[in-house]
């Protein structure tokens, strides 16, 4: 019976530092993901002039393609090397407030799980990072 103790008490401390390191895995490969996406939204903008929105996970397949334009969108827009197990899903918005389009995009992380402590996590072309939950520390640590 104390082996089955101490096996329970070490399981109830060990598991929820498990899934910690599991979800501080997802953020930085989210994080990563953001980064490459902006690196991807900056070569766009000098091609064309201007940055390109989208919805989160958008491909240009199946009718989901840029802001209803028929273009297809020629980012990844998941992360990791496989859109069905990906822990987020990218998207591009234009930066709050008077900054035009041609000045400034903030990308987005959607987790495709729950991440209470960070949420959404954001970069913008200006270089301000952020993430929805106000106040959080552990977005881009």
């Amino acid at each position: 019976m104390i082996v089955v103790a101490v096996v329970a008490i070490l399981a109830a401390i060990a598991y929820p530092s498990y899934k910690d390191s599991v979800i501080k895995g997802k953020r930085a490969q989210g994080r990563a993901a953001l980064m490459d996406l902006l690196q991807q939204q900056e070569r766009y903008m000098t091609q064309t002039g201007s940055y390109m929105t989208f919805a989160a996970g958008a491909t240009g397949a199946n009718g989901t393609t840029r802001s209803g334009t028929g273009v297809s969108i020629p980012f990844k827009t998941t992360s990791g090397d496989n859109p069905s197990s990906a822990a987020y899903s990218l998207g591009a918005e234009a930066c709050p407030g008077s900054l035009a389009l041609n000045e400034c995009v903030r990308v987005f992380a959607n987790p495709t799980f729950t991440d209470a402590a960070a949420g959404t996590l954001q970069a913008q072309s200006t270089g301000i990072k952020s993430c929805t939950v106000p106040g959080s520390t552990v977005c881009w640590k």
